[in-house]
């Protein structure tokens, strides 16, 4: 099972809040994502790895749920961050395991920590010539900031997409053609919701990598082992040609198959042995409880202080959000923010929503449930299908919801008999794109909202 964290980490003299999974048993392996991702891209090869590690895989700064660096960080200082990660969880040592950007920021530690990774494993390294850094320039990493009425969701949707047609994605030439396009709305769907939680802090962990130097640790470098490898299909196989003259215990091999890629990988990394860990640290005012009822067998996620009278509950298509009252503790219920949902069918009764409440309650130490109040409406027309489509209309859809229903209740009725009051705060777009995140993350909203009436009719 692959559980979900929270740590405070200390670098540079700052602190900043870290989220990471974990999963298996066995030596440590650390595992460092490709941007703009999150560690979600290794939920499955932490699965299938973790007979044989705990995988612990962060999101990097400013990625998925864990802060950014401030200023202007180069790679330098996220390989550094990496390391305190490690110090913060009292890993003196591991093995670790990067793709793309993140094997980038793990070749930079071992250079500048290299008693601190027993063995390293690479997916793709890429060695950019003077030309393909001068094509790259400003155009790959443009400012990404919610607008008034959505139009960056329409961009973001056709960058994420044709990234697997072109490379770099805005090079719409036969010469830069993949030989992997997709059209898959669930593929650009997982990749589109991480860019929407790292916004413009995108630009700073990319960017870091893109400007790296591409200098392989010099051949009587003392570094511990490590293998590069990529897969055809991959952009940066040819770049197994460029890598040159390498210490004699790294190496670098094409491969056929992402999966023989993970392969060779893992093999690599069982070859040398690492240290094994005792239990690792989690914050204490933020978290993930597993909670295992009837219907739902999962984590939920919750914030604020363990052991508060009061247990708050969010309105159906919002989550957890800001810093909690004092004697207070929010949480994410199923199919919001940043819990998992329901595991069969999403019950609309509201005895098993009742039953996980009441357990999570006991888990957290509270006596007291707060409960929201519900929109006004039909829930069949408050929530439509927002399922990932192939040409995102979703996310605009959803766009307009938030923007709408701070105007208008039941927001789908948009006349002088349904307008109501609001705060021209509440339509400034970096507040609409939390609402929007919230929304198009509550997968389970409408049957929420749907068991919440059926309690008060109870009552």
């Amino acid at each position: 099972m692959i559980t979900r964290h929270f740590i405070d980490v200390s670098s540079g003299g700052n602190k900043r809040r870290v989220h990471y999974r974990k999963a298996g048993k066995g030596p440590p392996l650390l595992m460092v994502h490709q941007s703009p991702r999150s560690s979600k891209e290794y939920e499955a090869l932490m699965e299938k790895w973790s007979p044989h590690f705990t995988c612990i895989a962060p999101d990097t700064p400013g990625f998925g749920q864990s802060g950014p660096l401030p200023g202007n960080p180069e790679i330098a200082e996220y390989a550094d961050a990496a390391i305190a990660f490690l110090d913060a969880l009292n890993i003196e040592k591991c093995a670790a395991y990067g793709f793309h950007s993140g094997g980038i920021i793990l070749v930079t530690a071992v250079k500048r920590h290299p008693t601190r990774i027993t063995t390293l494993a690479v997916g793709g390294y890429a060695i950019w010539s003077a030309e393909e850094m001068a094509l790259f320039s400003d155009r790959y990493l443009p400012e990404f900031h919610p607008s008034d009425y959505g139009e960056h969701l329409t961009w973001l949707w056709n960058r994420i997409l044709e990234q697997s047609w072109f490379f770099p994605w805005f090079a719409t030439d036969d010469a830069h053609r993949l030989s992997v396009a997709n059209d898959d709305p669930m593929r650009v769907d997982a990749i589109v919701r991480e860019m929407l939680d790292a916004g413009n802090a995108y630009q700073a962990g990319y960017g870091a990598v893109l400007r790296a130097p591409r200098d392989i640790p010099a051949v009587d470098a003392d570094v511990p082992p490590c293998l590069i490898s990529a897969y055809n299909g991959d952009p940066l196989q040819e770049h197994i040609d460029r890598l040159g003259d390498m210490p004699p215990t790294w190496s670098a091999q094409k491969v056929a198959t992402p999966e023989e890629h993970q392969t060779v990988s893992l093999n690599h990394l069982l070859a040398t042995e690492t240290a094994m860990i005792d239990g690792l640290p989690d914050a204490n005012d933020e978290g993930f409880i597993a909670v295992q009822t009837g219907e739902f067998n999962g984590l939920i996620h919750w914030r604020g202080e363990r052991g508060a009278n009061q247990l708050v509950l969010h309105a159906p298509s919002y989550n957890v959000a800001g810093n909690q009252t004092t004697g207070q503790i929010a949480v994410d219920l199923p199919g919001h923010g940043l819990s998992d949902n329901w595991t069969d069918a999403v019950p609309v009764a509201w005895a098993p929503w009742h039953t996980l409440v009441s357990d999570v309650a006991d888990v957290l130490g509270t006596t007291e449930i707060v409960y929201p109040n519900l929109q006004v409406g039909e829930p069949e027309q408050l929530y439509p299908d927002l399922s990932p489509d192939r040409f995102g209309n979703y996310l605009n859809m959803a766009w307009q919801i938030v923007r709408a229903r701070h105007m208008f209740a039941p927001w789908y009725k948009v006349d002088a008999q349904h307008v109501v009051a609001f705060d021209e705060q509440q339509l400034k777009p970096e507040h609409l794109a939390a609402e929007h995140l919230a929304l198009i993350n509550g997968h389970s909203a409408k049957e929420y909202h749907i068991a919440l009436q059926s309690r008060l009719k109870e009552d």
